[in-house]
């Protein structure tokens, strides 16, 4: 009976761990972690790594919890054999029955709802445990991992889109904590929310298409540009050279020529190339980073799809709210 009792309890602790940290896992703020982890704290490092290796936590705690269930189970049936040796088949039936409530109560409810209010302090103190579990359990971690990817690779899918869409969620819970708070104001909110709900959009659903943008020429009149411009409304122009086939050269700022007395033009400044499926937010920080040049979306196969300058990734930001 005392190997029935360990084998009992430590079935009952195995399935509260391993619930818990489940739930601490979903529950935790990623971005304290991230926080704690560039001061260099290694277990909110580990515990970062992991959240980027979902496979990794899912494979553990699938395998830990069917541990912990087999474990009651078979305390349960040898206990109920020990105890009514002539029972037959209905005790062995029933046992996992009786324990079941216990095992519901002590490994799942209680323990999920610790880590439910207390995710980030909890689940640091279980990482280490946690950790040592993920290397027992490595042969078993291997097969489930190249068993998903077979799957993955069968159906087609990535998880990627769904891992955006969970952080896009926990970012926006995290905006309305703040603002609940009191460290947000309504207007940041909301133009967090907006940036939420635009940034993941293609740049080229922002993009001026190719055939509405004026273009000018390396052989033209600096009043003639000044004039279109103005007439078209436009800062910058793409440029394009006769020489060579029309190609794109650069493009130029008009504030640049307005200020400039020399006759002739100066020299085009560079274009930044975007795909014109990288995302909005993506698209925005490369123009910044380049102090809002002139943004050239191209396709897959490097055809202009259109161009798109900073304010006006930023425009679409505001206008969201």
């Amino acid at each position: 009976m005392m190997l029935v009792l360990l084998l009992l309890i430590g079935g009952i602790l195995l399935s509260a761990f391993f619930s818990g940290c489940e739930t601490g896992f979903y529950r935790v703020t990623r971005v304290r972690l991230a926080i704690e982890a560039l001061g260099g704290n290694w277990i909110s490092q580990s515990l970062l790594w992991f959240a980027n290796q979902p496979t990794l936590f899912v494979a553990t705690t699938l395998i830990g919890n069917n541990l912990a269930n087999y474990l009651t189970s078979l305390s349960a049936v040898m206990g109920c054999q020990r105890l009514f040796p002539l029972g037959g088949v209905w005790v062995d039936l029933l046992g996992p029955i009786v324990i079941a409530p216990v095992v519901f109560l002590g490994g799942e409810l209680l323990p999920k709802n610790l880590f439910y209010d207390a995710p980030n302090r909890l689940l640091k103190r279980c990482a280490p445990a946690l950790f040592v579990c993920t290397c027992l359990f490595a042969p078993v971690i291997i097969l489930l991992w190249t068993f998903g990817r077979v799957v993955q690779l069968l159906s087609r899918t990535s998880p990627q889109e769904l891992r955006l869409t969970l952080a896009r969620r926990e970012l926006a819970e995290l905006i309305s904590e703040g603002h609940e708070a009191g460290i947000l104001r309504p207007v940041q909110q909301s133009l967090a929310q907006a940036m939420l709900a635009v940034a993941a959009q293609p740049v080229k659903s922002f993009a001026s298409p190719s055939g509405r943008v004026l273009r000018v020429t390396t052989t033209m009149k600096k009043s003639d540009i000044l004039r279109l411009a103005q007439r078209h409304r436009r800062t910058l122009l793409p440029v394009e050279d006769p020489r060579q086939k029309r190609q794109l050269v650069g493009y130029l700022r008009m504030v640049d020529l307005y200020l400039d007395d020399k006759p002739t033009l100066p020299e085009p400044l560079p274009l930044v190339s975007l795909r014109d499926t990288q995302s909005c937010l993506s698209a925005l920080r490369m123009l910044s980073q380049a102090e809002d040049p002139l943004g050239h979306v191209v396709d897959d196969e490097g055809r202009t799809v259109g161009f798109v300058t900073g304010r006006e990734l930023r425009m679409a930001l505001l206008r969201a709210q």
